[in-house]
């Protein structure tokens, strides 16, 4: 038989069916069934049974630890919270489920990064156009973005890297496989839903409710009815499934494919802009070198700034004469904590008092910022410091304590002198041996019993104690409470109602603060707009700082960026590298591209440093596009649009594809999408197949790029075939440069240095005695290098003549060739072009008999 409190939690089930269910009894959240098997299989918690039911519990106060692990793990939890007083209520107590947490609605948990955003994506198609819409639950930020290709779709979620997507059935029957592909690189939870879910109406109908507006038009969307359906969907499910108050999501952005320069997912792990690609996390990457932000709100925007570098010439320049202004002043924000994620606990009723506490320090610094901002005179820092407005701070550090409990409820939470009943309870609280001490004095004088005491027992109460000898002296007022043998217990109604006051006066003073703190939490919550603003100004005044302090100490300058066609860099360095081995030991390096000088073929040995050379050309180029100062002696960049890499090679084990699958996906993909004003960077094109067919891809994807229309982007082409300098004796634009090598007796060395003029020589066994293979293994390669060149011809031989099927000395062949060569078949209309069919046809018949 089902018990009634069973029952309730069946009900709760079956509203989060999918999820592992924490229903909440007394001091601890259980877990029964199937969810109890699993939660104690997962984070090892001892399975119990009680009347044949497999559970398992966790204590509240530590619940947050738990849950954590639950959702590292991929994992859904709904949380079942009692949601009556169970003092209050006699029987069973109310339980509903008040929230559902998954990976991209996490909220106080240490799986949050401080410096990156944790989104919840959510991706449709509408007709032929990708709409996409990602929230930062803990911040607010809400984007969407439309595009026309799928490649775009997948390159921003690269960019972005949910932690969780939303999707509909049709969506990925249709295109999951490129969607699962994207786990390959960082791990997310999947969510398909109905179709219906998607429709434009009544995505429309949920934003336009949500955000209290008659029309989005004024959010940017209008006609946007792929990111419409991405964004309500969204909203939709957060708020009816997941059970989550988005109250503090205050507005949406339209953001714009061809706002930002293209940054596909090749080019995002080869280049090393915020992920390893060879180590976990961020170490040797460029944000790690750019981020001396000192607040959460910089570094996240930062890290948006670098995934998504500008098109727009005024906005960099904007950036770059803040960070000129900056490097000038010192200003600190040190004790400016992430007031984003702070506000959106107190907008959606999660904050506790230290948040409260925390965002009060927080923005009593916004004043002291504004002022210290108060000599610069740039647009950018001008703009922020007008919304460094501080609302609360006053309220908040004037009401609470120094240091508030953890959670509400514990007391010491509101300082004295803020409510004079709270007041009244803490001093009945406190200070009753103090009144029990100035009642017996007044006793004493009243009755004249001088031996009368006032006492209090934790079994019996308060009471008033006279011996047998003083009897007659006690008023009629008092109540006799117990006999003993010397002498006589009473109370008085004084006495009644001190001793209810004071046994519940902890507790009444805990359930006022509770109702005090939920006071200053919803006036807070009134200025969420004013302080969302600060918060996004002091992030991008952080962010500016930032990048000019890194500027100023490596010695960084400021870029030219226009219109030109040209990239010229004096004096480059790779600034990841450079920060690895130092300034005094890094080789700086020129590179001058234009129309002119389209291709710069780099020929030289493995090792001598053409990949580091040409992945410093390209953070260059994304570091001036961001509004950086640059790694060189100067920059004059003209504006790139994308950025498409080719460098390294691996199987993707994990997709099926082989080492030169991948590197010919890869070379399609910048064939394809490349533009006159993009930056194409190669790395040893065509050593995934035999090296005939190397240098023949290699030399076709170079001419390519070259003499094609629309697509003759700027090129850095690393490669140690050294056939391939031919190109500059062949094809306009193809420059040859090799990488400086010393030739000594003892080997080469490797001088780093980018210089004019090819090399026809790999030093490939001189690159085997540096890696240090056996002596034995290289004179014997030695030996085999002399014996096949001395054998191998100086030219591939040449191919016999194919042999042909018709007769070549016939008339009717000669008729027919002659016939293939005039005609034009661009001209030809579709009669024409039957009749000539219809005549090569009778000669061919004519030569075959």
């Amino acid at each position: 038989m089902t018990t009634p409190m069973m029952a309730q939690w069946e009900s709760c089930k079956k509203q989060a069916p999918d999820a592992l269910l924490l229903f909440r009894l007394g001091d601890f959240y259980e877990a029964f069934y199937d969810d109890a098997k699993k939660i104690s299989k997962e984070i090892g918690l001892t399975l119990t049974a009680r009347q044949g039911i497999p559970m398992c519990g966790v204590p509240f106060h530590a619940s947050d630890t738990y849950i954590d692990k639950l959702i590292a793990r991929g994992h859904r939890v709904a949380i079942a919270e009692q949601t009556e007083d169970p003092k209050a209520v006699k029987g069973l107590v109310k339980r509903e489920i008040v929230r559902l947490v998954s990976p991209g609605t996490i909220v106080g948990s240490n799986l949050l990064s401080d410096k990156r955003n944790n989104f919840f994506a959510c991706v449709c198609q509408i007709g032929s156009i990708f709409g996409l819409a990602v929230l930062d639950i803990t911040t607010g930020e809400f984007r969407t973005l439309e595009a026309v290709e799928k490649a775009e779709l997948i390159d921003e979620l690269h960019r972005l890297r949910p932690s969780e997507i939303l999707l509909s059935s049709k969506f990925k029957s249709t295109h999951g496989a490129s969607i699962g592909d994207l786990s390959h690189s960082w791990t997310f939870v999947l969510n398909e839903r109905e179709e219906w879910r998607f429709d434009p109406k009544s995505a429309l109908a949920i934003l336009l409710s949500h955000f209290k507006v008659e029309s989005l038009d004024s959010f940017g969307l209008k006609g946007q009815l792929a990111s419409i359906a991405a964004a309500g969907a969204l909203v939709g499910y957060l708020q009816q499934e997941m059970s989550l108050r988005l109250d503090h999501v205050l507005s949406i952005k339209a953001d714009s494919a061809q706002g930002t320069l293209a940054l596909d997912r090749s080019t995002l792990r080869n280049l090393e802009l915020a992920e390893s690609a060879h180590e976990n996390g961020e170490k040797h990457t460029l944000i790690a070198l750019l981020d001396e932000t000192a607040t959460p709100m910089g570094g996240r925007l930062l890290r948006h700034w670098l995934k998504h570098p500008l098109l727009s010439i005024a906005d960099i320049q904007k950036r770059q004469e803040a960070i000129a202004e900056i490097m000038a002043h010192s200003v600190s924000l040190q004790e400016i904590r992430d007031i984003e994620r702070l506000m959106m606990k107190v907008a959606a009723n999660y904050a506790m008092p230290r948040d409260l506490l925390a965002l009060g320090l927080s923005a009593a610094q916004l004043p002291k910022l504004q002022e210290a901002l108060s000599p610069f005179k740039s647009e950018l820092i001008a703009k922020n410091r007008s919304s460094l407005i501080d609302p609360i701070s006053a309220k908040i550090l004037s009401s609470l304590t120094d240091s508030p409990p953890l959670r509400i409820g514990e007391g010491d939470l509101f300082r004295d002198g803020i409510h004079p009943e709270l007041d009244q309870l803490r001093t009945l609280s406190r200070d009753s041996v103090s009144w029990m001490a100035q009642y017996q004095t007044r006793l004493r004088e009243e009755t004249g019993i001088k031996t009368l005491k006032v006492g209090f027992t934790r079994a019996f109460g308060y009471y008033i104690e006279a011996s047998r000898a003083q009897s007659e002296k006690i008023p009629a007022s008092f109540q006799r409470r117990q006999t003993l043998v010397n002498g006589e217990r009473f109370i008085t109604d004084e006495l009644k109602h001190f001793e209810h006051q004071a046994l519940t006066a902890e507790e009444r003073a805990k359930a006022l603060e509770t109702e005090l703190f939920e006071i200053l939490r919803r006036e807070i919550a009134q200025h969420a707009q004013t302080l969302f603003t600060a918060a996004k100004a002091v992030g991008e005044i952080d962010a500016l700082f930032s990048l000019a302090t890194v500027a100023a100490d490596q010695n960084w300058v400021r870029p030219t960026v226009d219109e030109s066609d040209k990239l010229e860099i004096y004096g480059g360095r790779h600034p990841i590298v450079e920060s690895v081995v130092g300034k005094a030991s890094f080789i700086p390096n020129d590179t001058l591209l234009s129309k002119e000088q389209q291709l710069m073929l780099i020929t030289g040995p493995n090792m001598a440093g053409k990949s580091t050379y040409i992945r410093q050309v390209a953070l260059i180029a994304i570091l001036a596009q961001i509004g950086s100062f640059v790694p060189a002696t100067s920059a004059h960049i003209g504006l790139i649009d994308k950025i498409f890499s080719r460098i390294g090679a691996s199987d993707d084990l994990a997709r099926g594809q082989s080492t030169f699958m991948v590197e010919m996906a890869e070379t399609a993909n910048i064939l394809h999408n490349a533009t006159s004003r993009s930056l194409v960077l190669l790395d040893e094109i065509g050593r995934g197949t035999s090296t005939y067919d190397g240098i023949s891809i290699a030399w076709a994807v170079a001419e390519f790029l070259l003499t094609t229309p629309n697509k003759q982007a700027k090129t850095l082409f690393a490669t140690h075939y050294w056939e391939l300098t031919r190109l500059e004796q062949e094809l306009k634009g193809a420059v040859n440069h090799q990488v400086a090598v010393q030739e000594t007796a003892d080997g080469i060395v490797f001088l780093r240095k980018i210089i004019r003029g090819g090399t026809d020589k790999s030093y490939g066994i001189h690159v085997a005695k540096l890696a240090g293979l056996p002596y034995k293994a290289i004179q014997r390669a030695e030996t085999m290098l002399k014996q096949l060149e001395t054998k191998a011809p100086k030219k591939p031989p040449k191919q016999e003549a194919q042999l042909s099927l018709l007769p070549q000395e016939s008339p009717d062949f000669t008729r027919l060739l002659d016939k293939l060569k005039s005609s034009d078949l661009d001209r030809l209309t579709p009669l024409e072009a039957l009749l000539c069919l219809h005549e090569l046809k009778s000669l061919t018949h004519n030569l075959l008999g």
